[in-house]
């Protein structure tokens, strides 16, 4: 538990900073969204080049990897399925649910728990290249093709501009993503250097190193500058329908399904069909059991959307999680060796 504790504590601290320092307006009332863009142009990329381009990306296949990844899509898919069954949202309101419920925090939560329970790292290091590799670009595509311009009618208008075929749109908004999302772009010219084997110069990698450096923190202080007030995406089209409706149901299944569903699967795939050994298992189940990344609310932020979803759901489930690892940690970690 003290291991825990010592995990949870800088997100705790640097989300109640951001809140603290949004109830002062200390920043200015444009400090949520400027921050915002910050760190999904600017910081988030540098720290994902960084991180992919000096990875092995041949280490994550193998039979835990299998096990985290059947985890995780199945908990996306119920996320996603859930988010529009159930609450009526849109493809890119579905997408942020699908991430709340099934995208773990992997890097600034999951790397010192890996470390204080398990003694080492590196199976995180493997699902931080899988949900970057991975699961984000199949994220990012649902967001982007749930906030363009694409009619219900199959053609995309623009003022002046000839109505233009659906399909079309779609298509060439797909090939053009890794362009114009700076998360995509940066892991993939990550993957570029690391399969050709390239070193950086010290002055570049260094630089990277810095600038990336400020994603974690910057995320968790503008998630805590967004508990003061509405969320800046209120006037999207899908509110009208959802402001009588409340969030928190929304919010319950996304955090059961992350904080319970996830490795409880998990745990069912690595051990009755896979047969992982026991330290294994417990790398598995302990990591899927990990809280929605903030990454959630970033993206929701960024594509202009409704972000009380995925902001409770990232506070929510950490709460929850330090129970749920504490469990995991206690039945799985007494056999572990």
């Amino acid at each position: 538990m003290h291991a825990l504790l010592s995990a949870f504590a800088p997100i705790w601290m640097l989300t109640a900073i951001g809140y603290a320092v949004g109830r002062s307006g200390l920043l200015g009332a444009q400090a949520e969204a400027v921050l915002g863009r910050f760190v999904f142009h600017v910081a988030m990329p540098a720290a994902l080049f960084t991180m992919v381009s000096g990875a092995r990306l041949n280490t994550f296949a193998n039979s835990s990897m299998v096990a985290f990844a059947a985890g995780t899509a199945l908990v996306c898919g119920l996320g996603f399925l859930a988010s529009g069954r159930l609450f009526g949202r849109g493809t890119a309101h579905r997408a942020i649910g699908s991430m709340a419920s099934g995208y773990v925090n992997s890097a600034n939560l999951g790397i010192p728990v890996a470390v204080q329970v398990l003694g080492d790292a590196s199976f995180v290091a493997q699902i931080i290249l899988f949900q970057v590799l991975l699961v984000s670009p199949v994220i990012l595509a649902l967001l982007d093709s749930g906030t363009g311009t694409v009619t219900g009618t199959g053609t995309v208008t623009g003022a002046g501009a000839k109505p233009r075929s659906g399909r079309a749109v779609v298509f060439r908004r797909m090939l053009t993503m890794p362009v114009r999302n700076p998360i995509i772009m940066a892991s993939l010219l990550g993957v570029a250097v690391s399969a050709l084997g390239l070193r950086l110069p010290h002055a570049l990698a260094h630089s990277c190193d810095l600038l990336g450096a400020a994603a974690v923190p910057t995320a968790l202080i503008t998630l805590g500058l967004s508990l003061n007030a509405r969320p800046a995406a209120d006037d999207s089209p899908e509110l009208p329908q959802q402001t009588a409706r409340p969030v928190r149901a929304e919010v319950v299944v996304a955090v059961a399904l992350k904080t319970l569903a996830q490795p409880l699967i998990a745990l069912a795939v690595g051990g009755p069909l896979l047969h992982l050994p026991e330290h294994q298992l417990l790398a598995v189940v302990l990591c899927s059991a990990l809280p929605t990344a903030q990454n959630a609310f970033i993206y929701a932020q960024q594509y202009g959307l409704d972000t009380r979803v995925a902001r409770n759901a990232v506070v929510a489930s950490t709460v929850v999680s330090m129970a749920t690892l504490s469990v995991a940690t206690w039945a799985l970690g007494t056999t572990g060796s």
